[in-house]
Order: C-alpha cells, then sequence, then structure tokens
C-alpha cells in the first residue's frame, strides 16, 4: 500500500474528518494529555505537530511529531480501525524517522509510563521510549 505521508498544514474538510475517523477509533488511554480526539487534533494542527499518512486522497493514520533540538518526538499514534495491521502505522513512523535522520536527530516514541503494547512497539521500531 503507497502511503504517502505529510504535515499537515491546510487540511481539507475531507481531511478534517478523517481525522476525526482515526482517533474516534483511538484507545482511551492515548489521548492525554488532550481531552478528548477534537482537542488532539486542533492542538495538533495549531502547532503544526500533525502528521498524517495518505492512501487514494483519504487519511488513515495520524501522530503528532515535536521536532527538538535534540531529539524527535512522536506520540499519539493511531490508524483507523478498519485499515489497521496493513502497514500504515509502520510506514508512518518510518518515514518520520527518516525525516529525523536527514535533521540531524533521533526519533523518540512517545507513550503512557509502564504502557506494556508501547514499549513492544518501540522495541520492534527500535526506538527509544519516553514517558508523557
Amino acid at each position: 500500500m503507497p502511503v504517502i505521508v505529510e504535515t499537515l498544514n491546510s487540511p481539507s474538510e475531507q481531511d478534517r474528518g478523517d481525522l476525526a475517523k482515526i482517533y474516534a477509533d483511538a484507545p482511551d488511554w492515548l489521548l492525554p494529555p488532550y481531552a478528548n480526539a477534537a482537542e488532539l487534533v486542533a492542538r495538533g494542527l495549531a502547532d503544526g505537530l500533525l502528521v498524517a499518512g495518505r492512501f487514494n486522497d483519504r487519511l488513515l493514520g495520524a501522530a503528532l511529531v515535536v521536532r527538538g533540538e535534540q531529539h524527535w518526538q512522536l506520540s499519539h499514534l493511531c490508524v483507523r480501525k478498519v485499515t489497521r495491521h496493513r502497514g500504515v502505522g509502520r510506514r508512518l513512523v518510518e518515514e518520520v524517522a527518516r525525516l529525523a535522520r536527514d535533521a540531524g536527530k533521533p526519533l523518540h516514541l512517545a507513550a503512557p509510563k509502564d504502557h506494556l503494547e508501547s514499549q513492544a512497539f518501540a522495541a520492534r521500531l527500535h526506538l527509544p521510549l519516553a514517558s508523557r
């Protein structure tokens, strides 16, 4: 599946609808410190942190990326439930990792402290895990 990864600067109404669907499928543990999915999307767009994976003009997955001085940090990665286990999340992470390397920065994965699924995901991707 050729997923195109992009930073969302000027999302269309369709993009905004797709983002709502992506994060509607998010587990509750993924959303903090945001009160809900709408706040996560609004803040991510306002701060220029939201990256997304697009296939056939539709957004299938998204994450927040903080481009720090010491390292880049990826968090709040979510893929629409109907398209999970097809490589969308991995493609998003791989492309963000490539962009971070090109910028001379390591990529870290941020997740809730002691969350086993996130620890396993970070280990599979060979990414340092930072608590958020």
